[in-house]
This record gives C-alpha cells, sequence and structure tokens, in this order.
C-alpha cells in the first residue's frame, strides 16, 4: 500500500467528518470513473462508522486511509473488497497481482492503511 512521500502539503478542510473532506475541498480524484463526490463521501462514511477509516492524504487522483479496525479475516475482508472494487475498480484491476477480488481481499486482512487511485 502507498504511503505518504516527503515533499507532500499539510492542508486543512473545514469539516465535521474527515470523510467529508474530498467534497467539502472539490477533490475530483476519481474523476475518470465518476464525478458524484457525494456517493463517494457516503461511502467513506460507512467505512468511517465501521472501520475507523480517517482520511489522510489526498492527491490529483489519489486517496489515502487510516484504518482503525481493518478486516481480522478473509470472509469479512472478502466483503469489504468487493466494496473497494465498486468504489475504485483499479485497485483490484491494476494493482493486485492475477487482478482477483480474492488476492485484493487477503491483502486487506490487517491492513492499517488503505489507499486508492483512478487511472
Amino acid at each position: 500500500m502507498a504511503r505518504p512521500r516527503p515533499g507532500h502539503r499539510l492542508g486543512l478542510v473545514a469539516a465535521d467528518r474527515s470523510a467529508d473532506a474530498p467534497a467539502g475541498c472539490g477533490w475530483s480524484g476519481p474523476v475518470n470513473y465518476t464525478g458524484d463526490m457525494s456517493a463517494f463521501s457516503a461511502v467513506l462514511r460507512s467505512w468511517e462508522d465501521r472501520f475507523g477509516a480517517r482520511v489522510v492524504g489526498m492527491g490529483f487522483d489519489t486517496l489515502l486511509l487510516s484504518v482503525a479496525s481493518p478486516p481480522r479475516d478473509e470472509a469479512t475482508a472478502l466483503r469489504v473488497a468487493a466494496e473497494h472494487h465498486a468504489f475504485c475498480p483499479d485497485n483490484v484491476w491494476q494493482n493486485t497481482p492475477g487482478g482477483t477480488l480474492a488476492r485484493y481481499a487477503a491483502s486487506l486482512v490487517g491492513e492499517d492503511v488503505w489507499s486508492f487511485w483512478w487511472d
């Protein structure tokens, strides 16, 4: 998973929850996939509630989340992987050896950082 790199800048966004920060700042990272940022914020809010996921980084076409309670078993991870696939298919298709949902799910077990990028 991607980690922050030197040279990144700190930005503050007025939002009640980190899940609302991307929409609140006008971020358009997944523009090649969708332009509906309200739907993205709804997914991020759900992950915030269920997994303690917090937005900790955004780039031109990337999103980085810190995850307090990641999936601890492969059955749960497979369900989360399906959500990740709907949210960002490139993570499964292009970032996973073999491009399978099962392999991607295995990489989520215990992973406290989730990164996404849209091509």
